[in-house]
């Protein structure tokens, strides 16, 4: 009997006859049950001690094997820690795999999301080659990295769709960035569980995606808690479909097209998101896909019992309704009728049986690879410290008391890494062994402190590198080229400066986009990009909607793509609404995944002296230590902020650029060589040559203390050095302000920070990376801003902030005491 125009799934685009509908049915049987005996053996391995936290996708099986199916090369994932079946399915994670993120493995090769730095079922892909520049994402499946903040995935969701759009529509951009997309037909993919939908930034990127119309595939994980607390706690409607129906779209009016299924229905699973993909794919339109019905069988994470917070109804209701259960149960009930005498089945209760022995041993047999390489390292680390230790101990000019406590070392080194070794262990015998040898003089004790000093470095580097870029257009690398002048350069305004170098920015960088509030049609609110979008179309100049969190994550998703976007923050007081997307997700890409991954997205903003509460924040302490990973960098007029974003277009790091707020309007000559000077980054700039006291500053301030210097001068015949710092991260990479210290030995910090933020990052930069107390001849003073934010009008500027009169009185004092 012929089966072939039978279509087992009502779809044009995915035909089967029986043999191969029977082949995929099977197969995905296989994977179900291997990725839920991999959870099951990861919680286990985790209360057995070998593991130090589990949290696993069990339960959501069968709806991400039929997500999987949609899954192309060149798509995108923004996900969440239970898509591990789904990673299983498009051949990007393995069980070995699995099982070294859960033990932590800081071998690349072993564990290729992150190099053991993320815990478990935190997914990604590599984006980028050993050398840090990007691979062909075309021809692969691309997961963005995971992130543990409930719903943090979803702003860079918006990104990573909205590149599809731009690509479809900038058509210059189809030869030189073919490696990032083929003419936007790619979807971006997001998943989230139930309870995190009633985050904020959840309703902010689903608003956003109905605004943009872009191609996104949502899917919700429904399985009706959050922890220990049901949907009736998360939200007003416990059905989410209900709640989220007024984005639904019509034929009036754009929206999202929301569809609604059981996550334990195989067949239509797979056409929900067949159906899914067309919309998404063809028409751009986001779509929402509820997976309800789901079932979590070992409860939240390793960290607690379901037990305790689940009713026994409800326990007994996920045995019965697992959705694997339910998918062998359709297996074993189908009936695909030859004629009426006649039926062919998928499979029998034996062949079930024997696939699901041999998914366990399968299972066990790569936990126990991954097991056996995690040790592999450390117990080789272990016999070279034993090795060494040997040797003390038989060392014949040795005092038998440091004998002995050697010999309990070694004894204790044996029992601590017996079952369930770490480096930690080995380290911390060694460097007490070197403790006691404090006194003492033997190659022994130098072979250890060499064994010590050069591990402890490659440990380091397992653990600490790729903070930053480590590629050739590392934005450090770049040198400086001077703005160019003649006779005919004219004086403007500092918002000129900025427009005209933009406009030649556009043009030279065909891939850059700069967007936010009130940037398109006004060319933002400063009128630094007046008339641009004009210009260059919409697509590359375009405003967006009140939402910071959102905005900067559009910016992840497109740099992640290859697109080159500069986001405005309309006021750095606003950064706050977007620090927890900066920090938890742009600021530890790279490092978390140990260079696999980056976004060179350039965060626009504006501060300091403006007047009020709300717009003349300096919250710079708090930014540089939630941003290590990403460029802080503060010029001081226009012409430095424009050498920057040249700097920053040519390099590929993230980096947060804050313009002078009372900038704009002071005149600055405009350079010849717009697009093309750049102000180095890491670099401070000795504004004023002085031998009695060093002046460090930055942005706005740096006026003030120039006017107070040339009034020290005249007045008092105090000579004062002024230095730019410029980049606050990274900090004078040439240590140039020590330099001048041993000129001056008088150190005076001004900050518009409240006391003891950027300040006592500067001093701690200063004194101790640097060395700079040694130069010192009286203590470093610091003057900042008073520890609240200034208040409205100029008298409660020049009252709460710093000024030339505080300057000069303290530069007085300084003087005077020494």
């Amino acid at each position: 009997m012929n089966y072939n125009n039978k279509k087992f799934i009502d779809d044009d685009e995915l035909y089967f006859d029986f043999d191969s509908f029977k082949k995929m049915v099977i197969n995905d049987y296989k994977l179900a049950k291997i990725s839920r005996e991999t959870s099951i053996l990861g919680r286990k391995e985790v209360l057995n001690g070998r593991a130090k936290f589990g949290i696993f996708g069990d339960g959501k099986e069968i709806p991400q094997l039929a997500m999987a199916k949609v899954f192309k090369n060149g798509d995108y994932r923004s996900g969440y820690y239970r898509d591990q079946t789904f990673m299983m399915a498009i051949g990007v994670l393995t069980v070995k795999s699995f099982f070294s993120q859960l033990y932590a493995h800081s071998d690349l090769e072993a564990e290729p999301v992150s190099s053991g730095r993320m815990m478990t079922s935190h997914f990604g892909t590599r984006f980028l080659n050993k050398d840090g520049n990007w691979k062909n994402l075309i021809k692969q499946k691309n997961s963005s990295a995971d992130i543990s903040s409930t719903a943090a995935q979803m702003p860079r969701l918006l990104g990573l769709a909205q590149a599809s759009k731009i690509y479809k529509k900038l058509k210059n951009l189809k030869e030189t960035h073919k490696m990032f997309s083929h003419n936007g037909n790619e979807v971006a993919f997001g998943t989230i569980g139930n309870a995190s939908i009633s985050e904020g930034l959840f309703w902010e990127t689903l608003n956003a995606a109905s605004v943009l119309q872009i191609p996104i595939i949502l899917s919700i994980w429904d399985d009706e808690y959050g922890i220990s607390v049901p949907n009736k706690y998360q939200f007003s409607k416990q059905n989410i479909s209900d709640l989220l129906y007024g984005f639904h779209r019509s034929k009036k009016e754009k929206g999202i097209e929301i569809i609604r299924v059981h996550g334990y229905n195989y067949i239509d699973l797979t056409k929900t998101y067949l159906k899914a993909d067309k919309i998404a794919r063809k028409e751009h339109v986001p779509v929402i896909i509820h997976v309800t019905s789901l079932t979590q069988p070992q409860g939240h994470s390793t960290s607690s019992s379901h037990e305790r917070y689940k009713s026994k109804e409800r326990l007994e209701w996920e045995m019965n309704n697992d959705g694997i259960k339910k998918f062998r149960d359709w297996i074993l009930n189908f009936r695909f009728e030859i004629n009426q005498k006649d039926y062919c089945k998928i499979a029998n209760v034996g062949f079930l049986d024997q696939i699901d022995i041999e998914a366990k041993e399968y299972v066990k047999n790569e936990k126990e690879k991954a097991w056996e390489a995690f040790q592999k390292p450390i117990y080789k680390i272990k016999n070279e410290v034993l090795s060494i230790l040997d040797k003390i101990q038989n060392n014949q000019t040795e005092e038998k008391w440091i004998k002995k406590y050697v010999k309990k070392y070694i004894k204790e080194l044996h029992n601590t890494t017996k079952n369930y070794p770490t480096k930690k262990s080995v380290f911390r015998i060694a460097r007490k062994v070197l403790y006691l040898l404090s006194e003492d003089k033997s190659d022994p004790k130098d072979c250890l402190i060499e064994w010590v000093k050069k591990k402890y470095h490659e440990e380091q580097e397992n653990y600490s590198s790729h903070l930053y870029s480590i590629s050739e257009k590392a934005s450090e690398k770049k040198t400086e080229i001077f703005p160019v002048y003649n006779d005919e350069s004219n004086k403007v305004d500092g918002r000129i400066v900025l427009r005209e170098n933009f406009d030649k920015l556009l043009e030279l960088h065909p891939d850059l986009l700069i967007f936010g509030e009130d940037v398109g049609k006004i060319g933002d609110v400063n009128h630094g990009l007046e008339g641009l979008q004009k210009k260059y179309g919409k697509i590359r100049i375009f405003d967006t909607g009140i939402r910071e969190s959102t905005i900067l994550g559009q910016g992840i998703g497109l740099a992640m793509r290859g697109l080159r976007p500069i986001v405005e923050i309309q006021y750095i007081d606003y950064i706050l609404y977007a620090l927890q997307i900066m920090s938890d997700d742009l600021a530890c890409l790279q490092y978390r995944t140990k260079g696999g991954q980056k976004a060179p997205v350039i965060i626009r903003t504006r501060g300091h002296r403006l007047e009020g509460i709300w717009h003349s924040g300096s919250p710079m302490g708090g930014i540089i230590n939630y941003l290590r990973g990403i460029l802080v960098l503060v010029p001081r007029n226009m012409v430095k902020a424009a050498g920057f974003y040249n700097t920053l277009l040519y390099g590929d790091d993230p980096a947060l650029v804050v313009e002078c707020l009372n900038g704009y309007r002071i005149k600055e000559k405009l350079p010849k060589n717009l697009g093309l000077f750049r102000t180095p980054i890491g670099i401070v700039e000795r504004t004023r040559i002085g031998e009695d006291i060093t002046m460090i500053t930055y942005g706005s301030t740096w006026r003030i203390v120039s006017e107070a210097a040339e009034e020290l001068s005249k007045i008092n015949n105090i000579d004062s050095e002024i230095i730019d710092i410029q980049s606050l991260i990274p900090f004078d990479l040439q240590k140039d302000i020590v330099k001048s210290l041993q000129k001056t030995n008088r150190l005076l910090i001004i900050d518009e920070d409240v006391p003891g933020g950027a300040s006592a990052y500067i001093l701690q930069k200063i004194l101790e990376e640097q060395n700079g107390y040694y130069y010192l001849d009286s203590p470093p003073v610091t003057i900042t801003a008073q520890e609240h934010r200034p208040p409205y009008g100029s008298d409660g500027d020049y009252f709460s902030k710093p000024s030339v009169e505080n300057i000069v009185e303290k530069v007085l004092t300084i003087m005077n005491d020494s």
